[in-house]
């Protein structure tokens, strides 16, 4: 992967990197090395939520959080909880409201009907399946996860071809739920509409988007505070994991776009 030397130009301590492309993996960087992913960690929390429904424990249709709002509300960030406490900011299906507070509410449900701590169920129900050793969830579903790119990219295997839930209950969280809300994806401004699946951000039209300028609408993933960021394009076996340790700002909002419009141009070549 030639644009992963793009990689060595980037203003920041640490990098590491991987591309997923037809089954192979392609590496930059220390994969061992430990990064915290902030927001990266909805992706993993969520997938455990989506293990939770074909477990039992709820269905996305199940109310949960504030009245009128259900699990499939609080998975698309359209419960009207606010970001980071578990207060109504606005009416259920209002509003996409990017909300951290709303992770842990599933994840407190989660924990009650397992009768476990969520990062017990997190690690038995997705790290220890895949093999993610040095992953762990220490604080907040919403933003709290260690992990490294040798890990993510094995949670990125999973998420082109899923095994540990259906690939139906995956499809569903990679289309989008309540398609017309709008809302704001922090540090990219207000998106009318915008897109997000159960847990997982969906590209659509947004513009500017952290993904960059080419990749399909479809794309799916999540950047975190901390400098990191995961996508996927259903269908194509196609993924990207980068991690930094150096937190989100005008720094990379001027790198991520580029690089990841150079990588997807390399796929295609």
């Amino acid at each position: 992967m030639q644009s992963f030397n793009t990689l060595d130009t980037w203003p920041v301590p640490n990098v590491a990197a991987s591309v997923l492309v037809d089954g192979k993996v392609y590496t930059h960087g220390d994969v061992d090395h430990p990064f915290e992913l902030m927001s990266v960690t909805k992706l993993l929390a969520s997938y455990g939520f989506l293990i939770a429904i074909e477990e039992g424990i709820f269905e996305l249709d199940t109310p949960l959080g504030p009245e009128g709002s259900t699990v499939r509300h609080l998975l698309s960030h359209a419960s009207g909880v606010a970001a980071n406490m578990p207060i109504v900011e606005k009416g259920v299906g209002e509003r996409r409201i990017y909300s951290s507070a709303g992770m842990d509410i599933l994840a407190d449900t989660v924990a009650q009907e397992a009768e476990m701590p969520y990062r017990e169920y997190l690690q038995e129900a997705l790290f220890s399946p895949l093999g993610m050793k040095n992953s762990k969830l220490w604080g907040s579903a919403g933003f709290g996860a260690r992990s490294t790119v040798a890990d993510l990219s094995k949670f990125a295997q999973e998420i082109i071809k899923p095994t540990l839930i259906a690939a139906e209950t995956f499809a569903e969280a990679c289309t989008v739920q309540f398609p017309d809300l709008i809302g704001t994806v922090p540090g990219y401004g207000m998106q009318k509409p915008c897109p997000w699946g159960l847990g997982f951000e969906i590209k659509g039209e947004k513009n500017p988007h952290w993904t960059g300028n080419t990749l399909p609408a479809d794309t799916v993933g999540h950047f975190g505070q901390s400098g990191t960021f995961l996508w996927m394009v259903p269908g194509t076996g196609r993924a990207c994991v980068v991690l930094t340790d150096r937190d989100f700002g005008p720094w990379a909002k001027e790198a991520w776009m580029p690089f990841n419009d150079e990588v997807w141009a390399e796929l295609n070549a």
